[in-house]
């Protein structure tokens, strides 16, 4: 059974954040996973900034330590049951209650979730609206519509081709996200619509998505049903787990995470138990679950993006599910980089909305 938490977007973070951070820093030594940035308390669940990302521009290069794109994962690989959820009111990946991690957890940073980013009404006129166009088959049982540049990623060349900007439904999306400090100056140079079916048997395998091109964070609208993106890590190195506690009826009971309530705000909240020594395991090992629900909006920045592939299971597809992802520009093609020409041409299109699919 997978551990549940509250998917809420206001509120406070957990105090233990603190605690964790110096417990982390003492235990920590060599072999191990350290994720990049600083841990700390919020007053929000708005994610900090991304490390260097800086408040007056939304270029973010790419760190020396990322992995470098990779195909995706045999589809052997990863096929499990999730061993951790995703909590977005702490943003702990916490051990299911039914796995070897049971009663641990850790930092899962990178990862910005909130539920409702637009309306039942608004979601069936985007549909609607997107099956007036054709829906080109795909890999692995999906359809997609892209807008954007004709790109050969392989030899790393790329034209504007048929494209003619986002779509024009897009233009309020892209203007809500305003709303959200992690997507402060977020200017998508290309959307991808697919569109899953379970009698497609639809699925994603674990993959990184390209950051030659696309640059530091990746923004997806889930519509028409929930489902489940699932995170794994292909590196040789090790994850420091930390044993966590709630509070409950007077006594200290294993934590796997708070059943569906609002901000994880109630009587049973997370303890960190200071007194065990981390546990360290493989990050082969280690899969991480992040519950979508339906309408909501999903980014993915720093150690989400570059050290954790993300893909989809065909179990976690029940229904028609249509994922709508936006993509920024890389350094390479934004202000001062080498091809900032481009850049600034093929953001003149797609911000003109009035594209149709390519």
């Amino acid at each position: 059974m997978a551990a549940r938490c509250g998917h809420a977007t206001t509120g406070s973070l957990h105090p233990n954040w603190l605690e964790l951070a110096r417990i982390w820093g003492k235990h920590s030594g060599p072999g191990t996973c350290r994720f990049r940035g600083r841990l700390e308390p919020a007053r929000t669940l708005m994610p900090p900034r991304p490390p260097g990302l800086a408040a007056s521009s939304s270029r973010l290069r790419l760190p020396s330590w990322a992995p470098r794109p990779t195909s995706p994962s045999p589809p052997s690989q990863h096929k499990g049951e999730d061993h951790f959820t995703y909590c977005p009111a702490t943003g702990l990946a916490v051990g299911n209650e039914r796995s070897a991690f049971a009663g641990w957890a850790f930092p899962f940073p990178g990862v910005f979730l909130t539920e409702e980013f637009i309306g039942e009404d608004e979601e069936s006129e985007i549909v609607g609206l997107m099956d007036q166009d054709d829906w080109k088959p795909s890999q692995s049982g999906r359809k997609k519509q892209d807008y954007g540049p004709k790109v050969n990623f392989k030899k790393q060349r790329l034209k504007a081709g048929g494209f003619l900007g986002l779509p024009s439904f897009s233009k309020k999306i892209v203007a809500q996200m305003k709303a959200y400090s992690v997507l402060d100056g977020f200017l998508p140079v290309e959307q991808c619509n697919l569109d899953y079916l379970p009698e497609r048997g639809s699925a994603i395998d674990p993959h990184f998505d390209d950051w030659w091109l696309w640059g530091e964070r990746l923004v997806s609208l889930n519509l028409l049903s929930k489902t489940v993106l699932s995170m794994s890590c292909d590196s040789e190195d090790s994850i420091q787990l930390f044993p966590i506690f709630t509070k409950e009826k007077g006594e200290l009971s294993p934590f796997g995470c708070l059943a569906q309530t609002s901000a994880c705000e109630n009587s049973s909240k997370p303890r960190i138990n200071c007194t065990s020594s981390p546990r360290l395991v493989p990050s082969k090992e280690v899969t991480v679950a992040i519950h979508l629900p339906r309408r909501s909006l999903v980014v993915l920045y720093g150690d989400a993006r570059y050290r954790w592939k993300h893909g989809i299971y065909r179990k976690h597809i029940e229904q028609r599910r249509i994922c709508v992802t936006f993509r920024e520009l890389s350094a390479e093609f934004s202000t001062g980089g080498k091809h900032e020409e481009l850049g600034r041409e093929l953001l003149g299109i797609a911000l003109s909305f009035q594209g149709r699919p390519v």
